[in-house]
């Protein structure tokens, strides 16, 4: 369900953080070497990121508010990515977004003449993978073992191991469930 964002959520403190972060990124997150991922968990963290061991942020992803990120065992947060974390963004074990994928938690109520900030999280199930370029809009839950086609719009959530793609999303396959350790 999608929350009206307050403005004092996006002022001061919010803001004052967002600056911060936005300078660590510029100056030790994003030219790190991309090896380096033990690295940049550590930064992330230090801005209030949940991040498990074994993650992938990589140096190129664009991150807009870590403390809104949570990142499992094994995840993957690929080249160039995204992740507008307005609000919540979640991406459990072994799931994997791809490279220029976009998570976008927010948008504005076009019912409102003021166009009202309007946010809600994002769930990346496990073992889920977002494939390159697809956008993924606010509110939506991909369920653990789907897949979401390259360049794909999803503005509704997946159900465990199904295969979407397109815009309009639709249903292209199923995948067989898998456990991994």
């Amino acid at each position: 369900m999608r929350e009206p964002m307050t403005a004092q959520r996006l002022t001061g403190r919010n803001k004052l953080g967002r600056l911060a972060w936005h300078l660590v990124w510029l100056t030790l997150y994003r030219p790190s070497p991309t090896p380096l991922h033990a690295w940049r968990r550590w930064l992330l963290r230090l801005f209030g990121a949940h991040i498990e061991a074994g993650a992938h942020p990589y140096p190129s992803a664009r991150i807009w508010a870590p403390w809104n990120l949570r990142m499992g065992r094994n995840a993957c947060l690929g080249p160039d990515v995204d992740c507008y974390c307005v609000a919540p963004v979640l991406i459990d074990d072994h799931a994997t977004v791809s490279q220029y994928s976009h998570l976008c938690t927010a948008s504005h109520d076009h019912r409102s003449p003021s166009f009202t900030l309007v946010a809600a999280p994002i769930h990346i199930e496990a073992q889920a993978w977002v494939t390159a370029g697809a956008f993924i809009g606010p509110g939506v839950r991909i369920g653990t073992g789907a897949v979401v086609g390259a360049r794909a719009v999803i503005t509704k959530s997946v159900a465990p191991w199904t295969v979407v793609a397109g815009n309009p999303q639709r249903v292209v396959g199923q995948r067989p469930p898998q456990t991994r350790n």
